[in-house]
């Protein structure tokens, strides 16, 4: 197609694009739409750490089906000079490389977006309000590549050179993120560069820029990286000592396993080559985590990773650790159910399942990351919790934080001592003469406990999953059985003052609030400030960090007339469970704002339904 042969509409764009005044300057969405398997996560990861090393703010999400080739798959990347990384509501540039979705995905965008697509597809046909770049991705595919069998890899690489042209992305920062992605493949990274190389010079030959979307170099990523919430919670759990890792494969959470035996195997290895971790596959999650509590039982820092099917049948292991006080970690990376579900679809939905898993009383201490930093600062603290609380702790993440991209400031290295917490030596049992497991000694509900081989006649004690008393023996007495819950109630209690705190906003001006958690953090932070600039409303707002809830969460909600917990499931789990945990006259003032249909929250739907509900015209 001609450079001249424009969708309508096009015409009046392009004096607005040429006008600096209706340039839009880093802050727009893109979305690659491709076929799952066709090798575009290549592509889409050069185009994102492109932008990140142009100093621009940026985030991906990998919007991908559960099949494992053959189905649509959409990566969305986001540039933001406001540092804004929830997704976009919006997409402002699509590359439509599926046809079987490309119809739909141009019918689906904004007026006045862009499309880049194949030029048999023809898109124009359908839009008139839609700037259009056809380019002719297999005849450029050809020539960039005359081995047949190669052209399917580098065929992505020629969209990557045409939206570098056309959005004026620095090629030495293209260049230095394909390098890196091929670091190991010097003739792939030629031939990549190549493709890329080819779709820019056709771009500036053959079209003529009609849209105003352009990037222009910063410096707000200066000294960040850019990493998962996977990779980091999986780093963290290396810096926390584990030595026992057992796990059962399941989307989304594989990730935190796989890329945990690749830091072990690294950094965890002695010189003489033996191992100081052991990493096993179970048969199912059910063994997993009964193999967590036995070595926890022991003394070894353990773990597993799973999702929310894996939950489910953790709930009878969880009840022992719970009710034997075991430590152990678990993380969640949650993602859409019940049953299935849509396994590569994110969701804050297990909430409510892990804080009451296993039947009868049980309460169990969860730990809420809201960004990959976290990931790693929690994936170091929950084992030092679940040591010093004798008792299963959870990591509850979610498929968007764990497994895209994200900014971050570098990780700290832990300077804390590992805290194994209230264990007894053979030196410490005979200076007292004396030991019960299960015994409130310095009234904070947590008893003191003895490790396997101690060497002391009185280190030994039985462990069960039966009733039993301070000494650990077995029991069905009412009074025995009381005392324990009750004991295990005010254990829970103490462990409000030892989780981490949450991250409180007050303004000081306003008597609305929102709570929020996980990755709902960052649209609710964008739609406070669409908020104060579209309508004038300031909002305080409280970011939960972990449960049990600690006392700055009681004093937000009661210092506040409304506030609106924000979360990412159907029934309102987090609010839920602060119902259960306030006041009856705090729990009042509380308000919903949900999402769940399995993609990330985005500000846009926060603002319109918080404008909703206050009536706000």
């Amino acid at each position: 197609m001609a450079t001249g042969d424009v969708a309508l509409g096009q015409q009046a764009s392009s004096a607005s694009a040429n006008d600096d005044s209706k340039r839009i300057v880093n802050d727009f969405s893109i979305q690659v739409a491709t076929v799952n398997g066709s090798g575009s996560q290549s592509a889409n990861s050069v185009l994102l750490k492109s932008i990140f090393g142009m100093g621009i703010p940026v985030s991906g999400k990998n919007l991908f089906p559960s099949n494992i080739a053959g189905l649509p798959t959409w990566y969305t990347i986001r540039a933001s000079k406001y540092g804004y990384v929830a997704r976009k509501k919006e997409i402002d540039v699509l590359i439509g490389m599926n046809p079987e979705t490309a119809k739909d995905d141009i019918l689906s965008l904004p007026a006045g977006a862009v499309a880049i697509y194949e030029d048999a597809a023809n898109l124009a046909q359908y839009r008139n309000d839609v700037i259009c770049y056809p380019v002719p991705f297999d005849k450029l595919t050809a020539a960039a590549c005359p081995e047949a069998r190669l052209r399917k890899l580098v065929r992505n690489m020629i969209y990557v050179g045409v939206v570098a042209q056309l959005l004026s992305f620095d090629m030495n920062a293209v260049e230095a993120a394909l390098r890196r992605q091929f670091a190991k493949k010097q003739k792939a990274a030629d031939l990549n560069w190549a493709a890329v190389q080819a779709g820019y010079n056709y771009a500036a030959e053959s079209l003529t820029k009609h849209d105003p979307y352009v990037l222009e170099r910063m410096h707000a990523t200066e000294g960040k990286i850019i990493i998962d919430g996977n990779a980091a919670a999986a780093l963290g759990a290396m810096f926390a000592g584990v030595t026992v890792v057992t796990w059962y494969p399941i989307t989304p959470s594989s990730s935190v396993v796989e890329q945990l035996i690749d830091y072990l195997k690294k950094y965890r290895v002695e010189p003489d080559g033996k191992a100081t971790f052991a990493v096993v596959q179970a048969e199912d999650e059910l063994a997993a985590v009964g193999m967590v509590l036995g070595a926890g039982w022991s003394g070894a820092r353990s773990m597993t990773a799973t999702s929310g099917p894996g939950i489910s049948l953790m709930a009878e292991f969880a009840g022992l650790g719970y009710f034997a006080e075991l430590p152990g970690v678990i993380f969640d990376i949650q993602r859409v159910g019940p049953s299935t579900g849509l396994p590569t679809r994110t969701a804050q939905a297990d909430l409510l399942s892990i804080a009451y898993l296993s039947h009868g009383d049980t309460k169990h201490v969860i730990l809420i990351p809201g960004s990959v930093k976290e990931c790693y600062e929690f994936g170091v603290a929950a084992f030092d919790l679940a040591e010093r609380l004798q008792t299963p702790v959870f990591v509850l993440s979610d498929l968007d934080l764990g497994m895209n991209n994200w900014m971050s400031e570098p990780f700290d290295y832990p300077e804390k001592p590992i805290d194994r917490g209230k264990v007894l030596t053979a030196e410490d049992l005979k200076r007292l003469g004396e030991f019960a497991r299960y015994k409130d000694v310095d009234g904070d509900a947590i008893p003191y406990r003895t490790l396997p081989g101690t060497d002391h006649p009185k280190a030994a004690y039985f462990t069960r999953g039966s009733g039993h008393n301070e000494k650990a023996l077995y029991t069905e007495r009412p009074d025995d059985y009381l005392h324990l819950m009750e004991r295990l109630n005010r254990k829970f209690e103490t462990a409000r003052a030892l989780v981490p705190h949450p991250i409180v906003v007050q303004t000081g001006k306003s008597k609305i609030g929102i709570i929020a958690f996980g990755t709902s953090d960052f649209a609710v932070s964008e739609s406070r400030d669409q908020l104060k600039k579209e309508y004038g409303v300031e909002t305080d707002y409280l970011r939960i960090r972990a449960f049990p809830f600690t006392s700055e969460v009681h004093e937000f909600v009661a210092a506040h007339d409304r506030v609106y917990i924000v979360e990412q499931n159907r029934d309102a789990q987090m609010l839920s469970l602060l119902k259960l945990d306030l006041p009856a006259e705090d729990a009042v003032r509380l308000r919903s704002i949900r999402h769940f249909n399995g993609l990330p929250i985005d500000a846009r739907s926060v603002t319109d339904e918080f404008v909703l509900q206050e009536g706000i015209i």
